[in-house]
């Protein structure tokens, strides 16, 4: 028997992960090979948290740069993570893995409200807990709702699921000289703006001495190896 590295973790997923080759929308393939691989790591015993956006769908961001109010924008971002978080609990479920989806914004026909212990208690009893609707807030991206919630729920990690194999030195897609780093500080992440979360989630990880794992999500398996503590992609640390 493997030991896995964490016994709790939080795995951050952003909407466009769902997406796959589409322009926008929900792959039903796609969402369906994510939830095999968090239905996997559930079976390894570890608590599984997720913590959903909602890219794919509608970003509050962009529509507040075309004339939309900020805010008003950011409220139907959050209501696009919660189609996310349905998609994903549907197909976790159809893998035979018990799920509950737990929204920042009331809406009890189609989830729980937040309420910390009974999220715990629901990882606890080996349910993945999936977040969805941010913070509740506006002007907080989903970022920030990841380092919240996995402090909130004591998460020992936070697994930062991206396009790219870890932190690079640029963006690998726009400068080919861009060189992985295998471990970096948070404080170098906020000096040289590098984008892995935000600069609010950085700050909340760094405070709390909350490690990030970066890593491919495209790659299969990626997701078991880094509950396994097996080097796979930049560990954002002290």
């Amino acid at each position: 028997m493997t030991t896995p590295a964490y016994r709790r973790v939080l795995l951050k997923l952003s909407g466009e992960a769902l997406m796959g080759d589409k322009e926008f929308g929900v792959d039903p393939t796609v969402t369906e090979q994510i939830a095999q691989e968090i239905a996997e790591v559930q079976g390894l015993g570890i608590q599984t948290a997720v913590v959903i956006g909602g890219g794919n769908i509608f970003r509050g961001v962009s529509a507040s740069t075309q004339g939309v109010d900020r805010a008003t924008a950011d409220y139907m971002g959050m209501l696009a993570t919660v189609i996310n978080g349905l998609a994903l609990s549907d197909a976790i479920e159809r893998q035979g893995t018990e799920t509950r989806l737990v929204t920042a914004i009331e809406m009890r026909e189609v989830a729980e409200p937040f309420i910390r212990r009974r999220a715990m208690r629901h990882l606890d009893k080996g349910r993945v807990v999936v977040f969805a609707a941010g913070t509740g807030n506006p002007y907080f991206t989903t970022d920030t709702a990841a380092a919240l919630r996995a402090m909130e729920v004591r998460a020992e990690v936070i697994l930062k699921a991206t396009k790219v194999d870890g932190v690079f030195t640029a963006d690998p897609h726009l400068d080919p000289t861009a060189t992985l780093l295998n471990t970096i500080t948070y404080l170098e992440v906020l000096e040289k703006q590098l984008k892995v979360m935000d600069a609010t989630a950085i700050s909340l990880c760094m405070d709390n001495h909350l490690p990030i794992v970066v890593f491919n999500l495209r790659t299969p398996g990626n997701i078991r190896k880094a509950v396994l503590g097996e080097h796979v992609g930049s560990v954002v640390s002290s």
